[in-house]
């Protein structure tokens, strides 16, 4: 691409120190920073936050600027389906999410020529620690011990291992290769599934099956660990067959999105105890409503789709935006494109 200045709009709060090495990448880009614009972050790294409440001026000051971008590190926090109008000279947007799929297909702007890129791999590690968590949490029966300590009760009980277990994992993208690493190094045996047709080299996998055997793995499975993107291709693959398949007791871990699950039917298998546990990080609704039986359910873990928001985050997003930067001045391909055929 020319030489000439490329603006970049931050359009998510960003510390300041970030914000700065963003700015030093190349003496080609003009970063445009207005944190008194964005909506108010509820903790580290949170990409959504609360609104302010802006006045006409400061609106107007926002769509301004918003006008100017060239690059956008995140969507429009106002009117993300507008961006191409409101945003005549965007080109490039990056994510701060490994999933947009879903958020590009609501707004329409999968059907636009803007080139996205996602934040995959950045949130792999977090997500594997959480996985670990859930699968030991129900493993080494966590809701029992607290049971009995809320009765002041010293009760001797067996547990099981994660060691020597098997576990499916579906997707096997930059979040599930970090999940595969991680349940293999605890002893776990991981039955990796993919798309059919697809070749896979993830350590830490034993074996491959594709999506359209996934009846054939699951019976011999003790926990099922979803980590896969939202697509078609994906939506309700997980329902009440498949959680039937399951061996009795099993444990789901849910770091995908909630759609992929019938929620229905899972709560169902929870409640009458052919799944041991759940730990989910995502849900069909978000948030989870109140009158939902997940909450009262003593062998779920329920996250607020926070899993991977850790300090570090935004840090990570930013190495990631720059190399994208360099890559995009020098006209090489980007890291994590949108793949509008895919869905991810």
């Amino acid at each position: 691409m020319a030489a000439g200045t490329v603006t970049v709009l931050i359009a998510t709060p960003l510390e300041a120190e970030n914000v700065a090495r963003i700015a030093a990448a190349d003496p080609r880009l003009e970063v445009i920073y207005e944190p008194g614009l964005l909506p108010v972050p509820r903790y580290a790294a949170d990409h959504g936050g609360t609104p302010r409440d802006l006045s006409e001026d400061d609106l107007a000051r926002w769509a301004g600027l918003r006008a100017r971008a060239e690059v956008s590190f995140d969507f429009d926090w106002q009117y993300p389906a507008a961006m191409p109008g409101n945003c005549p000279r965007l080109r490039w947007v990056q994510g701060t999410s490994a999933g947009i799929g879903g958020f590009l297909q609501r707004t329409g702007l999968d059907k636009t020529d803007l080139v996205f890129t996602t934040a995959a791999g950045v949130h792999g590690l977090p997500l594997a620690e959480f996985t670990l968590l859930g699968l030991l949490y129900f493993i080494k029966d966590v809701p029992g011990l607290r049971r009995a300590q809320s009765r002041h009760r010293w009760e001797p009980r067996e547990t099981a291992m994660l060691s020597g277990t098997r576990v499916v994992l579906v997707g096997l993208g930059g979040i599930g290769r970090q999940v595969a690493a991680t349940l293999s190094a605890a002893g776990a045996e991981v039955i990796g599934v993919g798309r059919p047709g697809r070749t896979y080299d993830v350590p830490g996998v034993t074996a491959y099956t594709a999506d359209t055997a996934l009846d054939d793995v699951l019976p011999t499975a003790s926990a099922l660990v979803l980590a896969c993107p939202l697509t078609e291709r994906t939506r309700g693959l997980i329902g009440q067959r498949q959680l039937a398949q399951l061996l009795p007791g099993a444990v789901l871990v849910n770091v995908a999105r909630g759609a992929v699950v019938d929620e229905a039917a899972m709560a169902r298998a929870l409640a009458d105890g052919h799944l041991g546990g759940a730990c989910l990080d995502v849900f069909e609704k978000e948030p989870l409503g109140e009158d939902s039986p997940l909450w009262d359910l003593d062998n779920v873990l329920v996250s607020p789709h926070t899993a991977s928001s850790v300090s570090a985050e935004n840090s990570l997003i930013t190495d990631l935006f720059i190399e994208n930067l360099r890559r995009w001045l020098a006209g090489t391909p980007l890291r994590n494109v949108y793949d509008r055929n895919a869905g991810y």
